[in-house]
């Protein structure tokens, strides 16, 4: 794997030129689903608004897990990210106030990919949807469906990054040469700052040889791009949703959120490694 083609880039569109700081937008992907992209979505963005970041999460999984895990049934909402992409309604109409600021989704949401398939400027939807918030927010954290399909790609094309989570067993590890094939051609065409920014491993082990393998395997292929943070299994991630919480809110002295709380330094410290470059 070539690893200089997915080291980040610097100055990822962090400033627009005439000043305003806008938001990180990072996308969380991978095309394997139950790797923890949702959880990630949710509980890093909670972490970095403890530290006084404004935040809003995109729900972009027509599934709805995210939306779920906030307390909201996606099969009751009305209006959601399916008629901000394939609409225009602006994204300020769906963003409801949880632990952090969520676009939720619905059902509808998987008729989207079909709807935008004729449209010109499909692949940009979500990024022109983001234009207007993208001062009022210091992150934009988007979880996306498992598939690198059009919705998935449409959150490649708004994001500065993506932070690829990766459950730490070997089948899982094949996917990411797909995901950066993905990516290079997202470059070359739409957005040429987008790249990985961190490759997370999750459902991490410490007692089983294959889950401390396979990390090594990743260590050896990205390198920097691990996290130095693992997260860890856990009942605590099963729960918490079930109440419509976060980790961080369910159990906020528990494993779990301490886990995604050095995320959110590790995030916040790669933010600052940019800016100085």
């Amino acid at each position: 794997m070539a690893l200089a083609r997915l080291l980040p880039r610097p100055n990822p569109r962090a400033k627009n030129d005439k000043g305003p700081e806008l938001a990180r937008v990072i996308a969380f992907a991978n095309q394997k689903g139950g790797v923890a992209k949702t959880t990630t979505t949710l509980n890093l963005g909670v972490a970095l608004a403890e530290k006084g970041h404004s935040v809003l999460v995109i729900d972009l999984d027509p599934q709805g897990n995210l939306t779920m895990s906030q307390g909201w049934n996606p099969d009751e909402i009305e209006r959601s990210m399916f008629d901000v992409l394939v609409h225009k309604l602006p994204i300020t109409e769906i963003i409801r106030e949880g632990e952090v600021a969520v676009a939720v989704s619905s059902i509808d949401l998987a008729g989207a990919e079909l709807a935008l398939s004729s449209m010109i400027g499909r692949e940009r939807a979500l990024e022109k949807a983001l234009v207007p918030v993208r001062e009022a927010y210091d992150f934009i954290l988007i979880d996306t469906p498992p598939s690198l399909g059009l919705l998935t790609i449409n959150a490649f094309v708004a994001a500065t990054g993506v932070i690829v989570p990766v459950q730490c067993e070997y089948l899982s590890l094949r996917g990411l040469v797909q995901l950066e094939n993905t990516l290079a051609m997202i470059r070359e065409n739409l957005n040429p700052e987008v790249s990985i920014e961190g490759i997370l491993p999750t459902m991490y082990d410490k007692r089983l040889l294959h889950s401390r393998e396979a990390v090594e395997i990743l260590q050896e292929n990205f390198g920097p791009l691990v996290t130095k943070t693992r997260i860890r299994k856990t009942v605590r991630f099963a729960e918490a949703p079930v109440k419509g919480q976060s980790v961080l809110k369910y159990d906020p002295d528990g494993e779990a959120a301490a886990m995604y709380r050095d995320l959110a330094k590790e995030v916040l410290n790669g933010a600052q490694t940019r800016q100085h470059a």
